[in-house]
């Protein structure tokens, strides 16, 4: 696996806190998702949809924020999410949108698809993108 794990800049969504950047909530639930194409040319259409799919997170209620990552390998290249929530229903809701199933219809036969769950007490940005980042590497093995 790639060394080289990029991130967008940090997309707070409404219900992050869009001043300070201090996160005064408590329990949160964090989604990473990880799309890795069959063929590399599946690349820019992957990218285009998660971009446009960044471009509705202001409307997303219970969504905290959101980064999206890729591994520019050239041999393997990957990407995906990492989406923090409210609570799972906000992220349960996300996935049965219209827009996202087309997505993952659409390209659920041009490469595989992996994503884990989990609940922190207390969301920290640096601690989260530094889990997702050592399951993203394999320092961390993926839960089954």
């Amino acid at each position: 696996m790639s060394a080289t794990i990029w991130f967008t800049p940090w997309k707070p969504g409404p219900a992050g806190d869009r001043g300070t950047g201090a996160f005064a909530y408590g329990e949160a639930v964090v989604s990473l998702t990880e799309f890795t194409p069959h063929r590399p040319w599946t690349v820019p259409g992957v990218t285009i949809a998660g971009i446009a799919l960044r471009r509705v997170w202001d409307d997303l209620d219970g969504a905290v924020g959101l980064w999206l990552w890729a591994d520019p390998d050239p041999l393997r290249p990957r990407s995906g999410s990492v989406s923090v929530w409210r609570a799972e229903r906000d992220l349960y809701a996300f996935v049965g949108r219209t827009d996202h199933g087309r997505i993952m219809r659409s390209y659920q036969n041009r490469g595989s698809m992996r994503a884990t769950t989990w609940r922190t007490e207390r969301f920290d940005p640096d601690a989260t993108q530094e889990a997702a980042r050592s399951l993203l590497s394999g320092r961390s093995a993926w839960p089954d």
